[in-house]
């Protein structure tokens, strides 16, 4: 299932999903978790698509939370085949489904207002001929925004999402007046969000953000803040309790 360059680790603290990474190409984040957690799925769900899949984390971790069908979608075909494996190493074909595809051509694939839910955690920086970029581009790609912006991802979230259908992304906190500005010109209204903390005492990090495409503006709900780090360098308890989401109850 695994070649000699990839290692297959448990998704977070649940022993019940593995994952294929390969570290010299790529391995999924912290944010990408962190995102999953945030999601809160609708009963009237039908389905649910993640934007730049990567090796397919938010997917996994969304199984345990519905058992609608997921839709992975990944530019990068190397990436794709580490997520088609990773699926089929849970047994969860007849769920996940990854689609080796450019987001911006996603309409030609999908009618308008076909999906219900949508998740993202995009690249964060913003390229220029000038910017230092990892030279690994698999990781530029992932990281800067070099083969999509935000606002692509949005025209195609917007054009995707049925009426008053979710999208979920997160953010760079730096470029949350740009976020809103491009959900508000984009029709999507803002319902949560949540700002991220490294620890206690420092500026937030990352903004998890949920937007409604076409709904009525003028309901946000600011969530209680995230730290990710007690001042000792461990995990928060809230922290470890998301890691041991699959666990939770058990």
């Amino acid at each position: 299932m695994a070649d000699e360059k990839e290692v297959i680790h448990d998704l977070l603290g649940y022993d019940g999903l593995k994952i294929i990474q390969r570290p010299d190409l790529f391995s999924f984040s912290l944010d990408s978790t962190l995102l999953a957690d945030f999601v809160q799925i609708p009963a009237k769900t039908a389905n649910l698509m993640d934007f730049g899949t990567g090796n397919a984390p938010i997917p996994l971790f969304l199984s345990l939370k519905t058992d609608k069908p997921i839709i992975g979608v990944e530019i990068q075909s190397e990436v794709c085949d580490m997520a088609l494996r990773s699926v089929a190493l849970n047994h969860l074909e007849h769920q996940i489904v990854i689609l080796n595809a450019d987001i911006k051509n996603l309409h030609e694939l999908y009618p308008p207002g076909s999906v219900d839910f949508i998740t993202c955690n995009p690249p964060f920086f913003k390229y220029q001929p000038d910017s230092r970029v990892n030279k690994n581009d698999f990781l530029t790609i992932a990281r800067h925004e070099v083969r999509i912006d935000l606002d692509a991802i949005l025209v195609q979230a917007r054009r995707l999402l049925s009426p008053n259908g979710i999208l979920c992304m997160i953010h760079r906190a730096e470029r949350l007046e740009e976020i809103v500005a491009l959900l508000h010109e984009h029709r999507f209204a803002l319902k949560r969000m949540r700002f991220v903390y490294p620890k206690k005492g420092r500026n937030a990090n990352s903004v998890l953000v949920e937007a409604h495409a076409g709904g009525a503006a003028g309901s946000l709900k600011l969530l209680e803040p995230l730290v990710i780090f007690e001042e000792s360098g461990k995990y928060t308890p809230e922290v470890l309790e998301i890691f041991h989401f699959g666990k939770k109850g058990s």
